[in-house]
């Protein structure tokens, strides 16, 4: 089950897959470092990708409830990734994917792994062979289903709440239909304008970068567009 504005709605493997071409991505936990640090990220910034070339939705399984789920996904931006909660592992299990991280202190979860699903068969499975991420990533998903695409630039903003040059320079970067990472700098993920200075050499918000090129500010980023 899955609550989404308050409402509560029930899911079926039917209507998740059933005549739909589907990419999938499982993983030990949401909040935990490699999942949203890069596998959840990667998914979400070339969703865009994805879709354009026939993918009718990418989907996050983790054996979480809907409330962590939810949770995780606004903390992370992931508009472009829809997630599902297992809270009960029962898909995990049926996936064969269903593992024992006791000794982590987990109890049961998902190995690390993503499918391609076409009208509910499993087309392709890329397994991770030990606890890493090496070959379920959205990189090596997309160079197996579209070896020809071209991946989006990698956008990344450093923002601030509350930032009316931030807003703007996000609003811009939806309505030119490219994905973007934001790292927020208020301290409460670590990130301070410290963190700024470090990579920028400036100490205002926005700071944006594209493809590991720095762009600037809010201002900056109209003018790459122009």
């Amino acid at each position: 089950k899955v609550q989404k504005d308050g409402q509560w709605s029930e899911l079926t493997s039917d209507g998740l897959f059933k005549g739909r071409k589907i990419v999938l991505f499982s993983l030990p936990g949401a909040f935990t470092p490699t999942c949203s640090s890069t596998h959840l990220p990667t998914y979400n910034a070339l969703a865009p990708v994805f879709k354009a070339n026939g993918i009718d939705e990418i989907l996050c399984v983790s054996v979480n409830d809907t409330f962590v789920m939810n949770a995780w996904a606004k903390g992370e931006h992931a508009e472009n990734v829809t997630m599902i909660p297992d809270g009960t592992g029962a898909f995990t299990e049926g996936m064969g994917m269903l593992k024992d991280f006791s000794a982590a202190g987990f109890g049961q979860r998902s190995w690390r792994y993503s499918a391609y699903i076409e009208d509910g068969t499993v087309k392709k499975m890329f397994v991770e062979p030990e606890k890493s991420m090496e070959v379920s990533d959205a990189h090596t998903m997309l160079k197996y289903l579209f070896p020809e695409a071209k991946p989006t630039a990698e956008i990344t903003v450093f923002s601030m709440p509350n930032c009316t040059h931030c807003a703007r320079a996000k609003k811009l970067l939806k309505a030119k239909g490219a994905a973007f990472e934001e790292i927020n700098v208020d301290g409460s993920n670590g990130n301070t304008f410290g963190t700024i200075r470090a990579v920028s050499g400036r100490d205002t918000t926005p700071q944006i970068f594209i493809d590991g090129k720095h762009i600037g500010g809010a201002d900056d980023l109209e003018k790459y567009f122009a």
